[in-house]
């Protein structure tokens, strides 16, 4: 194999043969024209055929073994497609067999592959875009050249594997908070603009999933609310803003993952729900992201009595993703299960099974299995054993290859240095990204209008409290971004970091350095009845010093606060929310959010302490 580091000008290395480039141009014209669910006009219908046409040409001349590959979305170590660091051809070589990911879809075929930030795929934009551009010089080398569909989870908020200088907006809850479809799609539009000058395609989200459990680990502030229409409306705007910047959104995780007490990543969760409940909360965003023309639907690893009686996660469940997801939804675009590296999906079945009885169901793209040659091997002796047939995989790969054209990869599968300098993290997206955040910054208590915050009366400011790793590794931490962002508007401000379980000479600490103080700003995260938090809070208000606080993640935090002036919800601790929160606090933009999902007494969840919608503003 060659190991020369990748170019983000694709004429560097390896460019497609005369016979490669014939094959994307005679397929290319499905990208204008196999759109499920636009009316393509009559003059382009023959066109549309024919592209179609080509497709069908294209999955019949490939081999068995091209076609399990291309089902699989795979992980793979390093910053380079050919050059990875020693210790990422290690890690590939212990957990995939291969040194690199030229390698892996040379070995595999693999139809794409996903980049997270702990395999060190993330490092830097035009390192991203040089990855992406020597996956596809590997990809259109083999026999049968097909460019590769790279995904990431960049949901924004406490998700987001692509840190700065990209742009970094406002996650799903936050969204919620502003209630803005125009917002939620101009964030769904720079992302998607971000990505796809990265060589990113397909990103997984919007999560689509309606947050009706407080105790929900998994979900969370990842939902943009707890009211199913809400959230349908916001759902449908971040698929369109997504996929009108030609990159393919994927809501999340089918058939609902919002009121569970049980991480799928850790176990398999149950949903009670029954079938007229699910029919009513959860399934109002899915329904909204199919009208909208969503690309991609991801599977939840749960288990759903109610529509499948059997115990099967839904992943598995050929009642859900095909009598329900396609049958009486009419969704026909692909496809791709959570992650089978998860629990929740190993649970019942091992790790050769998963993948087979995943394409029963009706899946289409199987998602960073464990052990990807048992998978890969698993799914070709179904089909030589006639367990699975040849032309079940065709189906698959047929939506998989649309949903290739339809974002352009026939046409152009590369990106460029001008590209990703022209669009990631301009001035004119970071700008529009703080404008959102200000929209979503939700003050749920206001003690006698405490807030806002005059430098005249209140100039000196203690900054306390959590400092959670940043979502991206690039940001924060919050209380540092939190005394720096109110320094810039003219206050003495000065943090001390107590962290997420504060030890009593942290705590000390932080009440002596109060002393003297106008105000102390304390910032937390998602406390319980137990976490030392508490015990900050009641000390730091007992110095008799306002204090005021700000939920970091989960806004469900006020209701276990005494004693604080003001209290407000930020979904999110990334720099964008803390800016936002502190030119709140000062009165330089008024507080617009509303909270999205209803907050209940910690004494008693029947009393809901702050309902759906409710935020307070200045006069």
């Amino acid at each position: 194999m060659h190991h020369r580091a990748p170019s983000s000008d694709p004429s560097s290395d390896r460019s497609p043969s005369p016979s490669r480039r014939t094959l994307l141009t005679v397929t290319a014209v499905a990208a204008a024209a196999a759109v499920t669910g636009v009316t393509v006009p009559a003059a382009h219908a023959g066109e549309r055929r024919h592209g179609d046409r080509a497709l069908r040409d294209l999955v019949s001349g490939m081999s068995l073994e091209e076609k399990v590959g291309q089902l699989f979305v795979m992980r793979v170590y390093g910053h380079s497609a050919t050059a990875p660091d020693q210790a990422d051809i290690d890690a590939n070589l212990r957990e995939i067999g291969v040194r690199d990911a030229a390698e892996l879809v040379e070995r595999y075929h693999v139809g794409g592959i996903i980049y997270f930030g702990w395999a060190h795929n993330t490092r830097d934009p035009h390192q991203i875009a040089e990855l992406s551009n020597g996956i596809q010089r590997a990809a259109l080398a083999q026999a049968t050249p097909i460019p590769l569909l790279l995904s990431t989870d960049q949901e924004h908020g406490v998700v987001a594997r692509i840190g700065e200088p990209a742009t970094l907006l406002p996650g799903a809850m936050a969204l919620g908070a502003s209630g803005s479809h125009e917002d939620a799609r101009a964030a769904g539009r720079i992302a998607g603009a971000e990505l796809a000058a990265l060589g990113i395609r397909q990103d997984y989200a919007p999560v689509a999933d309606v947050n009706v459990n407080p105790a929900n680990p998994v979900i969370g502030v990842r939902s943009f609310g707890a009211d199913p229409e809400a959230v349908a409306g916001l759902v449908a705007a971040q698929v369109k803003g997504y996929q009108r910047a030609g990159v393919a959104a994927t809501s999340k995780h089918f058939p609902g993952h919002g009121d569970t007490a049980v991480d799928s990543h850790n176990g398999l969760p149950v949903i009670t729900h029954t079938a007229e409940q699910w029919a009513a909360i959860d399934a109002p965003p899915f329904q909204a992201a199919i009208r909208a023309g969503i690309e991609s639907i991801m599977t939840a690893h749960i288990v759903v009595p109610a529509l499948d009686p059997s115990g099967d996660p839904a992943t598995l469940s050929r009642p859900i993703l095909t009598g329900i997801l396609r049958e009486r939804l009419g969704f026909d675009g692909v496809v791709v299960t959570d992650s089978l590296s998860m629990e929740g999906v190993r649970t019942k079945y091992g790790d050769d099974r998963v993948p087979v009885l995943a394409l029963k169901a009706g899946a289409d793209q199987l998602l960073n299995p464990p052990k990807l040659d048992l998978a890969w091997n698993a799914v070709l002796k179904a089909v030589k054993d006639g367990e699975l047939t040849e032309a079940r995989l065709d189906e698959s790969i047929l939506r998989i290859l649309r949903l290739k054209a339809r974002v352009g990869l026939f046409e152009d599968p590369y990106v460029t240095s001008d590209g990703v300098d022209r669009t990631v993290g301009t001035r004119a997206h970071l700008d529009r990204a703080d404008r959102i955040a200000e929209r979503t910054t939700t003050l749920v208590v206001n003690e006698e209008g405490f807030l806002p915050l005059s430098r005249r009366t209140h100039p000196k400011v203690l900054v306390v409290g959590a400092d959670p790793a940043s979502p991206s590794g690039t940001t924060g931490p919050p209380t540092t971004v939190l005394a720096a962002a109110f320094a810039e508007l003219g206050y003495t401000a000065t943090s001390v970091s107590t962290g997420t379980v504060p030890t009593a000479a942290l705590i000390e600490r932080a009440v002596a350095a109060a002393a003297g103080q106008d105000v102390v700003v304390v910032g937390t995260y998602n406390l319980t009845p137990t976490t030392s938090q508490l015990t900050l809070l009641a000390r730091l208000t007992a110095t008799g010093v306002p204090v005021v606080t700000i939920a970091l993640r989960n806004p469900y935090d006020v209701a276990r606060i005494t004693g604080q002036r003001a209290s407000l919800a930020t979904y999110s601790w990334t720099d964008v929310e803390m800016r936002a929160a502190v030119r709140v606090m000062a009165g330089r933009v008024k507080p617009r959010g509303r909270l999205p999902v209803a907050v209940q007494s910690a004494a008693d969840p029947a009393q809901v302490l702050y309902p759906v919608g409710h935020g307070l503003s200045y006069r």
